[in-house]
């Protein structure tokens, strides 16, 4: 419905637009009439359609009726040639009461749409309509002043309500440039009463003598504006025409600029070319200009004034946190930077605190965004209270806060600040779901007044000794110190050196074979991942992997570690160096558990290489059972669906359960080291062994004993039942190349010990 009603009204604009342009081309005057009595009658129809229709507000017939007064005076004045000289007083009268009736109609639009909102147009609108009264004036009122046998009232009264015109256009001009987003129904009634006043100008023009204009082009902009007017009621907008708006997005300042340039422009012009007639004249041209000069300088200042208050909310909101109003990390910038430039004058040692909020993403994931930005803002109210009155706090991104102590005298003052802050942390925070306990790791760095670092160094040192918190545990302090920045530099260029690894071939497998300790056989093997960098220094796994995993590269690795371990495994069983059964031991990360497409690789890695899917055993850690168990679990069953088998690794050493050791699909325990090395010599390590053996064989799991690098380990693993095993003394890691030699070594190894009955 309101789509037709929307339709309907654009094409009765479009009737009168069409039936306008009929009347200017048609030199009889009953067709002008016609047209007029026609666009009278359907403007009453459409009020009271659209009245009954849309229920505007109350105060929007405030318009209509305003419109409405100004048809009867349009019919009125159709008829130019009234002999009466009391009707053409009337005439007038009731003219000039349509334009005030007008002119309150648009105020109360004009208020209700914008509010004080309205103030900021008001300067442009006043420049417009103070330069169309000095056209007015020049053009049209003062010559018909001097026109013969007009009665004085009647020029009066013509004079007055061109004025009231004027403001009539101020305020249509102030409802066009106002911030409030323009409905259809606001730029209908804005070309009805356009054209209106157009036809009041023509008409105003032919009084008073400057040209004579005929009757169908006085007639055809009413004929217009009463069909806009129609379609303004009948439109369904018309019902928030008097509705509070919501703001542009965009605002129309060049079109703004372009009126009230011209408005200003073109009467000065005006006044130059056109002598004054006489004394009035004079004086109104003198007022008018000053008073349109003082509008325009008030305008400007306005426009400078709002323009700098323009930029400052600019300025704050670039240097200030939107959430919890504190300096970003460009003002915290510029604060450290003043610190340490007056330290050397005051003797001072700036500290900067760089706080980062413990394992804040499980907040987020757990209790929401909502909770995470309360958590935010209560945290940086703890730390606005916790530090000293000249200590500056501000945050710099996500849950990293920074707090710049500039009057700090020492490392230990820094210190004792750390600790308030890390104090501060031990209540719980009063959110709307309830009391949440948060830590934080805080890096200290200060800046002596001998070697005063950039902002920037300062900044970078803090966040360096973060982590050293966070690697120490969390939920404590660190002192900056030269270390961290070398190990921070280390990082840095390990990390860039690990992307380029992949693709330069500098990542390498290298290969331990498992044993069957009754059989001494070589059963599987485990790939193990070796990094020569190209200026030949190497890298262990236990630096670059983390890495890896931490930055996602990981999963590219992973993937390429896998193929190319399944492809030796296959080259080795052709090459009959190994049983056909033999299986591949590859190690997998949480991150590649994570990975949505890590199942595809794998099945794709299998059907590359030929190789059954219950030789490959994939190996992870017993956190992955722990940190989001449900994804692990998903993943951990459909490549048991393919016939992937599982294994943990260095089992022991980590927190699982019984219950998780149920749940999860896994085939293989794989004992740590540590149990292993003193299983020979320690009473409670071969306790603990056993019953790992126990629980393992209770559940129907296979176990393999890792790090088994001497014999007397060996005969204790035999002892306690422990069917297969790898280490040092079996195999050290080998190449792909090496392995023949080394299998065959191992099967004419005559020294296995055998199970003691």
């Amino acid at each position: 419905m309101r789509k037709s009603f929307s339709q309907l009204a654009w094409l009765i604009g479009a009737v009168g637009v069409v039936l306008g342009l009929v009347n200017m081309l048609t030199p009889s005057a009953s067709v002008g009439n016609t047209f007029y009595f026609i666009a009278a009658t359907q403007l009453a129809i459409c009020v009271v359609i659209g009245f009954f229709a849309h229920r505007p507000d109350p105060r929007t017939w405030m318009v209509i009726l305003g419109v409405a007064l100004f048809t009867v005076a349009g019919q009125t004045l159709a008829d130019t040639s009234l002999p009466d000289e009391t009707l053409r007083i009337v005439s007038e009268s009731f003219f000039l009461v349509v334009q005030i009736l007008l002119a309150s109609a648009l105020l109360l639009v004009t208020l209700r749409r914008n509010g004080t909102a309205i103030l900021n147009s008001l300067g442009d609108a006043l420049v417009v309509a103070l330069g169309a009264w000095l056209l007015i004036w020049i053009g049209l009122l003062q010559p018909s002043l001097n026109i013969a046998g007009e009665p004085a009232v009647i020029s009066a009264l013509r004079g007055i309500t061109l004025a009231t015109s004027t403001i009539v256009l101020f305020l249509l001009v102030s409802l066009l440039f106002s911030e409030a987003n323009r409905t259809p129904s606001i730029w209908l009634l804005f070309g009805a009463i356009s054209l209106s006043l157009l036809g009041d100008f023509l008409f105003a023009l032919d009084k008073s003598g400057h040209a004579s204009v005929s009757d169908r082009f006085l007639n055809a902009p009413y004929v217009i504006s009463l069909f806009l007017a129609s379609a303004t009621f009948l439109h369904p907008s018309v019902r928030s025409l008097t509705h509070r708006s919501t703001t542009r997005q965009r605002q129309p300042l060049l079109g703004r600029l372009v009126l009230t340039t011209t408005a200003l422009v073109v009467p000065l012009i005006t006044i130059a070319l056109f002598d004054p007639r006489n004394q009035v004249d004079r004086v109104i041209r003198a007022i008018s200009l000053f008073v349109l000069a003082a509008s325009v300088t008030a305008r400007v200042i306005q426009a400078v004034r709002t323009n700098a208050r323009t930029q400052a909310v600019l300025v704050k909101t670039a240097q200030t946190d939107a959430l919890t109003l504190l300096p970003n990390r460009s003002l915290m910038l510029k604060h450290i930077e003043e610190a340490v430039d007056n330290a050397w004058r005051t003797g001072r040692v700036p500290a900067v605190h760089f706080i980062d909020v413990d394992r804040f993403k499980n907040i987020n994931d757990s209790l929401g965004h909502s909770a995470g930005d309360d958590v935010l803002v209560a945290v940086a109210q703890r730390l606005t209270n916790a530090v000293p009155l000249s200590a500056i706090v501000g945050r710099i991104s996500g849950d990293e806060f920074v707090v710049l102590e500039p009057d700090s005298v020492s490392d230990i003052e820094a210190m004792k600040t750390a600790e308030r802050i890390l104090e501060c942390f031990r209540e719980p925070l009063a959110l709307r779901q309830g009391d949440v306990f948060v830590s934080a790791s805080i890096g200290v760095a200060c800046s002596p007044a001998t070697d005063s670092p950039s902002p920037e160094e300062l900044l970078r040192h803090a966040d360096a000794a973060m982590y050293r918190a966070k690697d120490a545990g969390r939920n404590c302090i660190a002192l900056f110190d030269a270390s961290m920045l070398e190990r921070a530099t280390q990082r840095l260029t390990l990390e860039t050196a690990l992307y380029r690894a992949l693709e330069r071939q500098e990542l390498t497998l290298v290969y331990q074979p498992i044993i069957d300790l009754q059989l001494g056989d070589v059963l599987g093997f485990e790939a193990l991942m070796r990094w020569e960098r190209e200026d030949g220094s190497t890298s262990s796994p236990a630096q670059f992997i983390p890495i890896a995993e931490e930055t996602g590269i990981i999963v590219p690795i992973g993937a390429w570690a896998l193929i190319e371990a399944l492809t030796h495994l296959r080259n080795w069983i052709d090459a009959g160096i190994c049983p056909e059964t033999a299986s591949m031991s590859v190690n997998v990360s949480p991150r590649q558990l994570h990975d949505p497409q890590f199942v595809s690789v794998v099945s794709e890695a299998l059907s590359r290489t030929r190789v059954q899917p219950q030789q490959l055993w994939l190996e992870m850690t017993e956190s992955i059972m722990i940190t989001e168990p449900e994804q692990a679990l998903a993943a951990l069953r459909r490549l048991n669906t393919l016939g992937v088998r599982i294994a943990i690794d260095d089992f022991g050493t980590g927190y699982s359960s019984l219950s998780l050791l149920q749940s999860f699909p896994i085939q293989r325990l794989k004992i740590d080291r540590s149990f292993i090395s003193g299983i020979a010599d320690d009473v409670s390590a071969r306790s603990l062994v056993k019953t790992i053996l126990a629980m393992s064989d209770a559940l129907g799991l296979d176990t393999v004993a890792e790090g088994v690098e001497t014999a007397r380990q060996l005969e204790a693993l035999i002892d306690l039942h422990c069917a297969k095993a790898q280490g040092y003394l079996i195999s050290h890691p080998v190449a792909p190349e090496q392995m023949r030699n080394t299998v065959i070594s191992l099967e004419k190894f005559s020294q296995w010990p055998k199970y003691s009955d």
